[in-house]
């Protein structure tokens, strides 16, 4: 996304060095400004089937994302953006790249726990709706809300169809060749069996 003259890119946390970076922000966010606790903010779901995303305006680290992904729908989580970024492209850029992601690893179904006070930014920037029939509910001093979005999975989408080398790639990176794609292509000798 573009911001001026300046590019937003938005990554896979692939790394240690990343992963610091997304709970620096966090811990910016949520914790400086918002006054969150610790133990709330990370809460044992950062390292347990979660991927991170790192958004980065001149490679600076100014927004994240985090995504769990359950059986039949994807869930957008712990969305933070440095206060002298808001106005940017930064949020909007780290929610679509989570939603074409969980469309194409075949999700129909994104869902997320929003402030209740920005639902009408979030239903103007990614269409998501208030889930009806769902109470409001409170955490860490803020009230939030339920919301969600219907995806459409491409053509391409991941499945058990997709074939072998391609599902060993890394996360989000299917269209590449990867490390072990070209581990298959070499000549050397097999270990005897």
């Amino acid at each position: 996304m573009r911001r001026g003259s300046k590019q937003v890119e938005v990554s896979v946390v692939r790394g240690l060095d990343d992963l610091m970076q997304v709970w620096t922000v966090r811990s910016l966010v949520f914790m400086d400004e918002q006054n969150c606790p610790y133990a709330e903010e990370f809460d044992g779901n950062d390292l347990a089937g979660a991927t991170h995303l790192l958004a980065r305006l001149d490679g600076e680290p100014v927004g994240v994302l985090r995504m769990r992904w359950f059986a039949d729908f994807a869930k957008i989580e712990r969305i933070a953006v440095r206060v002298n970024q808001r106005s940017g492209d930064a949020a909007a850029a780290l929610v679509e790249t989570a939603l074409s992601m969980a469309a194409r690893k075949g999700y129909r179904k994104a869902l997320g726990h929003i402030q209740a006070r920005l639902i009408k930014y979030w239903e103007r920037r990614a269409g998501v709706a208030q889930r009806p029939g769902r109470p409001r509910f409170r955490f860490s001093d803020y009230d939030y809300v339920e919301v969600e979005r219907e995806l459409e999975p491409p053509a391409d989408a991941i499945g058990a169809h997709t074939p072998a080398l391609v599902l060993l790639r890394p996360e989000g990176d299917w269209d590449r060749p990867g490390i072990l794609d070209r581990s298959a292509q070499r000549r050397g000798a097999a270990p005897a069996q």
